[in-house]
């Protein structure tokens, strides 16, 4: 029971220390390590080796604890715990990396989180086309920034670079819905986010 009770101990001391920084607007950045439609996210959004993300939300701390406002897939937009964000109920292994909004005010990051809980109850825009209903991560993410032009909107490509051709995962995705591919409208992705200078790298979570 006392070897239990220490492990319990050291357990809550490394989460705590994995979260003592956190502070409210930062942003947390999830990779995906083998999922069918994360991956062909990923496989054309990639910029760079040192990120593979392909999920996003904004934090926010409330009386110590941290929760994080995001849109998924199957959830719509949703205020969730870190825990929750990290720990996803789909069984795949994630890592999530914390990122802090350069040059922002409180005020500024105030009426981010005021505009990220009105959205909370919305759908996810499953086709990745801005002008249609709901919201995709990155499209709520930039959604909730736009006023303070931190994110920057760009063409969408589905194609994978290696070898210019629809992703296999994409195809499939777009004919279940009916609809073309929607290559080179403008949108975002969690990758080009992360290399967005507007932000910085804090550190890994998990």
């Amino acid at each position: 029971m006392k070897a239990l009770y220490y492990i319990l101990i050291i357990g809550f001391c490394v989460s705590c220390s994995n979260t003592s920084q956190i502070k409210s607007g930062d942003i947390v950045f999830r990779g995906a390590i083998n999922s069918g439609l994360s991956e062909a996210i990923n496989d054309v959004t990639q910029t760079s080796k040192l990120t593979n993300y392909t999920h996003i939300g904004v934090c926010k701390v409330e009386n110590g604890n941290v929760v994080v406002y995001h849109s998924d897939l199957g959830k719509g937009v949703v205020k969730e715990p870190l825990e929750q964000f990290i720990n996803a109920e789909d069984s795949i292994d994630y890592q999530v990396d914390l990122y802090r909004i350069k040059n922002i005010t409180s005020k500024q990051i105030q009426n981010v989180l005021s505009a990220a809980q009105k959205l909370v109850g919305n759908s996810y825009n499953i086709t990745y086309i801005l002008e249609d209903e709901g919201y995709y991560c990155s499209e709520y993410i930039y959604e909730i920034f736009k006023a303070d032009s931190i994110f920057a909107l760009e063409p969408m490509t589905f194609k994978n670079s290696e070898t210019d051709t629809f992703h296999n995962g994409w195809i499939e995705h777009y004919e279940n819905l009916g609809i073309a591919i929607p290559e080179g409208k403008l949108g975002c992705n969690p990758n080009g986010m992360a290399n967005s200078n507007t932000i910085e790298f804090i550190k890994k979570i998990n």
